[in-house]
């Protein structure tokens, strides 16, 4: 039988030459043949089904040691093992979610009304929108006085549909903010539930409204505090003193568990399922966690950070968190940023 390198494995599989070393120390998917001279791993063509086994396993968060256990286990008894464990994973998350209900309704007996302090910080900003190897631009972006937002369509219509009534939602909000205007945490929340409410009718006359949607990443200057709501994966990072931190959470099946040590970036960096968005901006009641609302947080900024919008996280691969010396950002296909300064306001 001829036998498959590790790198035509690991394209072919959906898993990286990292992880399948792994995976061999482990005993969970052992090569067929290694090289006694030089140790390189070679891999059987039936091992794929094996290997992309374990791929989609540990998507869902399955321990290495569990899935050994089903992958060496017979096709009935595996398919058991798997209900077995996502009924205890859905038994966990029903039991997490009323101490999360008990932790809310605590914190919020502690909260006080919002007061906006501290210098009073401008923006100037730059922005980049490119249509990438899609047939149609379906992004979209705002970059303003004090509002800056980036959005990353899909659906049906092959135009910035989705996107565009995102960012047009957002947009009202664009002016000089005072106390009179109320908490811009919950401005910025109302505006979300405001782009549902329009592309919720938008898409009802689409066949299938479960795939139109859009991501949606907005900042909103206020003082020398940005507020900020965040759904999918576009990101917002703040640049300081040569050094990005990324200030959002990606929305996909991966993140999570690259997060909580369940997969590691290794294996999720060329899984195939790598770039599903488990919440989105999308019409109510399709699913996708569309009525979960988007995730709200305040940063305190300084006179001289650079604050940058992307699409699909594209400053990682410009600027890692780690890097010591400054670096000039190049554009991305869609991209907003800005740098705040002192103001005489």
């Amino acid at each position: 039988m001829e036998h498959l390198s590790i790198g035509e494995f690991a394209r072919t599989s959906g898993l990286t030459p990292k992880a399948l070393r792994l995976y061999d120390e482990l005993d969970l998917l052992r090569p067929a043949r290694v090289d006694p001279l030089t140790g390189y791993r070679w891999y059987a063509p039936d091992q794929l089904d094996r290997a992309r086994l374990v791929a989609r396993l540990r998507l869902i968060g399955m321990p290495l040691a569990r899935i050994r256990e089903v992958a060496s286990a017979p096709v009935g008894v595996a398919a058991d093992q798997v209900r077995a464990y996502w009924r205890q994973v859905e038994a966990d998350t029903a039991s997490r979610r009323d101490i999360v209900a008990s932790v809310v309704e605590h914190l919020r007996t502690k909260e006080t009304t919002m007061q906006i302090s501290g210098p009073t910080l401008t923006a100037r900003s730059a922005w980049r929108l490119g249509q990438g190897a899609r047939a149609a631009q379906q992004d979209a972006l705002h970059a303003g006085e004090s509002l800056f937002v980036v959005a990353d369509g899909f659906g049906p219509h092959g135009s910035p549909v989705p996107a565009g009534l995102a960012v047009d939602a957002f947009a009202t909000m664009d002016h000089p903010w005072n106390a009179a205007d109320g908490d811009p945490a919950a401005a910025l929340g109302a505006a979300f539930a405001e782009a549902q409410r329009t592309i919720t009718a938008e898409a009802a006359a689409l066949a299938d409204p479960r795939h139109f949607g859009t991501t949606v990443t907005a900042a909103l200057l206020v003082g020398s505090t940005l507020f900020s709501a965040h759904v999918g994966d576009s990101r917002l990072w703040l640049v300081r003193d040569g050094r990005a931190e990324q200030l959002t959470r990606d929305h996909t099946v991966v993140a999570a568990l690259i997060e909580e040590g369940r997969l590691t970036e290794d294996e999720a960096r060329s899984h195939e399922d790598r770039s599903l968005l488990n919440r989105a901006l999308v019409p109510a009641g399709t699913g996708g966690h569309s009525d979960a609302g988007p995730d709200l947080a305040t940063t305190e900024v300084r006179p001289g950070d650079r604050l940058v919008l992307t699409g699909d996280g594209g400053l990682a691969r410009q600027l890692r968190p780690r890097r010591r010396r400054p670096r000039r950002l190049r554009w991305t296909s869609d991209q907003v940023a800005l740098s705040t300064g002192s103001s005489t306001r």
